[in-house]
């Protein structure tokens, strides 16, 4: 029987509302973790989490059985 492979790892950035510097360094720990912990309950593999002041960039492992709609909400 034949199996297909997917593996796709998706690029993700969240920003702040018109690019506001609302992440300062006491919550920016937090705010990851938060982040890592939903991508991890969705099934997907976190790679990396940075980010800036006014945005956070995520790359992760796309969990095959989710949309990608249904993980970015």
């Amino acid at each position: 029987m034949p199996q297909s492979f997917i593996k796709l790892w998706i690029h993700a950035i969240w920003a702040a509302k018109i690019r506001q510097e609302l992440i300062d360094y006491p919550i920016e720990k937090n705010l990851y973790d938060c982040i890592r912990e939903e991508l991890i309950e969705l099934g997907c593999s976190v790679r990396i989490i940075n980010g800036m002041p006014d945005h956070v960039p995520v790359l992760f492992l796309q969990n095959p059985q989710k949309s990608i709609s249904d993980i970015i909400k």
